[in-house]
């Protein structure tokens, strides 16, 4: 008899697995959609697709910004033809689609549901998220575009609009996973989501666009991405602390009465931060354990998981590594009994002690940050992004002190080289230089072969609709059609709103606790000396890489050992970085680069100190970068290259004091 046991006792009804996800997407949209079609062939149930940067950021291939950044991190979609090619032979009325796209989330839905028309789909069958929360761009991702407030009018105009047209759609998905990855406690990862959630919902319910009886309906459609690190049990706890302060938000907050539209409903992609570039094999486990946190504890887990490969400190993952990925997934869901059994934690004191303290915490946090405004006016001010600065560097001081085990790292260091990262690749996937090429000529043929009369009126349109406050979404999805590209309405909208340059939270973030700064610091008074004034040390990120949390942390860790800093935050072309190191006088530029497009921009850079006259001082190279890119960056002229297995920041410190000492010397 279904649902009882031997000894006739009821047992709870057998749960249905998550949403299987990797995410994925790379060089071109017919190569991620060959990628996304043997995934599902492979068992995958879901898609979650990754942009390229200038996509994200609304830039053409073409763009001078969008060097060597096409399809490094992501697919490049500029354009109708582009979405086309990536969901060719893929129904979308029945598949489920995540997109991880923020401040031009409007205008990719906008090309999604262009596509979904072509191949005839129902709008309102599509099912799917845009993660659209552009706050926790301004505090970790850095793939903001407009200012703050135009950007909450475009994510709630998404969430109106999918309200009526595309009700199975998640418009909104409140992203703390890149919260943690910039360093944030529990506490800080439940708090800054939550009040981001509120932000939006308040935001929305100010602007009457959804009707007072159909707001609850409205509340049931916000979804959220969290992260989930190596501290299984607390992370686990966070989980469960999430699902009862959001019930607890909906219900007194907003009036909710309805339980089903107060569900805390996520998805999760694991820790990427924790995983490390030495012993890369060992990632495998840590990924496993992680995914433990949410899969475990049936009323929090999730609905959708996606999980890293081994190799993503070293590279992009290859098929197979996903593929590796996906079968740790279907083994926990369908080998395992774990879909069999009520929530095992329910009744334990220890669980519900952890889980209460999490909440109370939090409560304390988000009442913090209500006082000043909310989550907004946390992200003005650099409150958010001071917070988070500080506890990264509170992360990292406990790895360089041994206080947090790495395993491989930081602890039992000494290891055979490992046989998944030999080969001819390397272990890893990379991009070929010519897919940019490819990408500008096939973005110029698109505009040449279209008809720029109805362009240039979709255009007018869209800005008309931007200056006057109706919803951005139908104008978009007319200039859509129309053949306008990813670069045009990013234009067409900054043209409106202007762009924002978000705080870099570094100023005020001051750490002297880390081991003894003495000896660096007498280095650098030395130096100084030496010089006839401070060692003066740039930190730029050129491109649109916007992981800025290594640079913050050199630029904290360089001041702190007594050099003058100039860091001026994310997105800077090649150009600006050479005028700002002449402009300077510095003695020393570090450049990092976490997007993979290291080559092109440290080329850049080095011939434009050429040409200035400037390619005496000395620079320095960090980021996720292969062992034969890094012997080319040295060919170049390159001082040192810097890659995640190198965690002790003071040492590198040593090395640019040593640098610029060596350096002067010679010049002496």
């Amino acid at each position: 008899m279904s649902g009882m046991s031997a000894s006739g006792e009821s047992r709870p009804e057998k749960d249905r697995p998550w949403i299987f996800r990797t995410y994925a997407g790379h060089s071109t949209a017919a190569e991620s959609n060959k990628l996304y079609r043997g995934n599902l062939a492979k068992g995958q149930t879901g898609l979650s697709v990754a942009f390229d940067l200038p996509t994200q950021t609304g830039y053409d291939p073409d763009d001078a910004l969008a060097r060597g950044e096409v399809g490094k991190v992501g697919v490049p979609v500029a354009h109708l033809g582009d979405m086309r090619t990536l969901f060719q032979d893929i129904p979308l009325e029945r598949m489920n689609t995540s997109m991880t796209i923020n401040a031009t989330a409007p205008w990719l839905l906008s090309l999604y549901i262009a596509a979904a028309d072509e191949q005839g789909a129902d709008r309102k069958l599509l099912s799917g998220t845009t993660q659209n929360d552009i706050i926790k761009e301004y505090l970790s991702r850095g793939t903001y575009v407009f200012p703050p407030a135009p950007s909450l009018r475009l994510t709630t105009d998404v969430i109106a609009w999918t309200y009526s047209n595309m009700p199975k759609w998640n418009p909104m998905n409140v992203c703390s996973y890149h919260l943690q990855e910039a360093g944030a406690t529990p506490v800080q990862e439940l708090s800054f989501a939550l009040a981001t959630a509120v932000a939006i919902l308040d935001s929305i319910k100010a602007s009457g666009a959804i009707p007072d009886e159909d707001f609850p309906k409205a509340v049931g459609r916000i979804s959220f991405f969290v992260n989930a690190g190596m501290r299984f049990i607390t992370e686990m706890c966070k989980m469960r602390a999430f699902t009862e302060l959001w019930d607890e938000i909906c219900l007194e907050r907003y009036g909710v009465e309805d339980e089903r539209y107060r569900r805390f409903r996520y998805g999760v992609q694991v820790n990427s931060l924790g995983l490390t570039e030495p012993q890369p094999e060992n990632n495998v486990y840590r990924i496993l354990i992680e995914m433990l946190a949410v899969v475990l504890s049936k009323n929090a887990r999730a609905r959708a998981v996606q999980l890293p490969a081994w190799n993503e400190a070293l590279g992009l993952p290859r098929p197979f590594d996903q593929q590796w990925s996906l079968r740790m997934q279907q083994i926990v869901a369908y080998e395992t009994d774990l879909l069999d059994y009520a929530d095992i934690f329910d009744g334990s004191a220890e669980i519900t002690r952890k889980v209460e303290e999490l909440k109370a915490q939090a409560r304390e946090e988000l009442a913090r940050i209500d006082a000043m405004g909310g989550a907004v006016a946390a992200v003005d001010s650099s409150y958010m992004k001071r917070q988070l600065v500080e506890a990264n560097s509170a992360r990292l001081a406990a790895i360089e002190g041994g206080d947090q085990v790495v395993v491989g790292v930081n602890r039992w260091t000494d290891s055979e080289p490992s046989p998944l990262a030999a080969g001819e690749d390397g272990g890893i996937l990379t991009v070929s230089e010519h897919v940019e090429e490819e990408a500008v000529k096939k973005v110029k043929a698109w505009r040449d072969a279209r008809d720029q009369a109805a362009v240039e009126t979709a255009l007018a349109d869209l800005k008309a609709a931007a200056q006057e406050g109706r919803n951005i979404m139908e104008p978009s999805i007319a200039a859509a059609k129309a053949g306008a590209t990813t670069g045009e309405w990013g234009r067409t909208l900054r043209e409106v709103f202007g762009e924002y340059r978000a705080p870099t939270g570094v100023g005020q973030a001051v750490r002297d606790n880390v081991g003894t700064l003495a000896d660096i610091r007498s280095d650098v008074e030395a130096v100084s000396k030496k010089l006839g004034r401070r060692l003066k040390f740039l930190v730029g990120k050129p491109g649109l890489d916007g992981h800025s949390n290594g640079a913050e942390q050199i630029a904290v860790r360089a001041r702190d050992c007594g050099m003058e800093v100039v860091y001026e935050g994310i997105r800077l072309t090649p150009a600006q970085i050479v005028n700002a190191a002449v402009e300077e006088d510095v003695h020393v530029i570090g450049l990092s680069i976490l997007s993979g497009s290291h080559l092109a921009l440290v080329r850049d850079v080095i011939d434009r100190l050429r040409a200035a006259g400037a390619d005496d001082i000395p620079v320095v190279v960090g980021g996720i970068i292969p062992d034969e890119d890094a012997a080319q960056l040295k060919a170049q002229g390159i001082a040192a290259v810097y890659t995640p297995k190198d965690f002790q920041l003071t040492d590198i410190m040593a090395d640019v004091v040593k640098i610029v000492g060596n350096r002067a010397e010679q010049a002496a």
